[in-house]
């Protein structure tokens, strides 16, 4: 979610070039609003929005039930200490505007399809 319509649209478009399905907010309260029923799989959080900023919406999402609570965040923001006010809201990566695009899609797949197996190793026959 973003606040700025022209990054919206233009983030929407790329990630739908990729494949990805997607569902647009321009702020947080309507971002929470659409969390359910059928809760999504990511999401990019803005953390300067009106309405509701993104420290209000990760608080009130994290409140929810665990299946919307448990969501992963990517925290896209100019704030040059993206990365301490992302790990305060418990993202799993972030990225300061602006931002390579190869970069969002590569953490966008990482955090949709975490590696398996992590820790464990394995011998081919």
């Amino acid at each position: 979610m973003d606040d700025d319509p022209d990054i919206l649209e233009a983030l929407s478009e790329i990630l739908e070039a990729e494949g990805f399905e997607i569902r647009r907010a321009r702020n947080g309260k309507e971002a929470l609003d659409r969390l359910e029923p059928e809760p999504p799989d990511l999401i990019l959080l803005d953390l300067m929005m009106p309405v509701m900023d993104g420290w209000e919406f990760a608080q009130k999402m994290r409140q929810k039930p665990p299946e919307v609570a448990g969501i992963p965040l990517i925290v896209l923001s100019a704030d040059r200490n993206v990365g301490s006010k992302a790990a305060d809201i418990g993202a799993v990566g972030h990225l300061a505007k602006p931002f390579e695009l190869n970069d969002l899609l590569e953490m966008v797949r990482r955090s949709l399809n975490p590696p398996s197996g992590v820790g464990t190793s394995t011998t081919a026959p």
